[in-house]
């Protein structure tokens, strides 16, 4: 048997976020991830709105290696909404989803994603650092091979500067 990948569900549903929207949104998450490392914890940070672009329902800031702002943010909307309700949420996240976020986004059926700097530009910040192993693996690749088709929008340039300057501070100190 074959199945082809987005044969049935349709793109997600509700506004698609405008520009100065995006760029408010990944403030805050950067903001979020601000505040992680005031807790002791790595600099990331995630928010998922509702349908209307407006609505900030839940924020998250990273845990630990194994719970990153995003993946918890998205388990956690699992539990308190519907499927069908956050196919039409938007995560926002500060640095481009890590191949499990994106499959716990996927998974949680959150519709669309957007985040303000790649991982790629993530590793120039952290380098080989021991408590970063970052992966080569794009959120594009995951969500280009999952079924449903999750709208990716990111990196956000007029973020980028800004995230950067977060990773590179707190990586410099590590």
């Amino acid at each position: 048997m074959t199945i082809t990948k987005h044969q049935e569900t349709p793109p997600p549903q509700g506004l698609k976020p405008t520009k100065e929207q995006q760029v408010r949104h990944l403030r805050r998450a950067s903001a979020i991830a601000e505040r992680a490392t005031l807790l002791g914890h790595h600099p990331f940070g995630a928010i998922l709105v509702g349908p209307d672009q407006e609505t900030v329902l839940m924020e998250q800031g990273n845990v630990d290696t194994v719970n990153h702002a995003e993946s918890v943010l998205a388990r956690v909307a699992a539990m308190n909404f519907t499927p069908e309700y956050l196919w039409s949420c938007t995560l926002y996240t500060s640095v481009e989803p890590c191949c499990m976020c994106a499959g716990t986004a996927y998974w949680a059926n959150i519709g669309r994603v957007v985040y303000g700097l790649t991982e790629a530009r993530l590793l120039e910040a952290t380098g080989n650092h021991a408590e970063n192993p970052t992966m080569s693996v794009s959120s594009r690749y995951v969500f280009d091979h999952c079924q449903k088709p999750v709208d990716l929008i990111g990196p956000v340039a007029e973020v980028e500067d800004e995230v950067l300057r977060v990773q590179r501070d707190f990586w410099a100190k590590r």
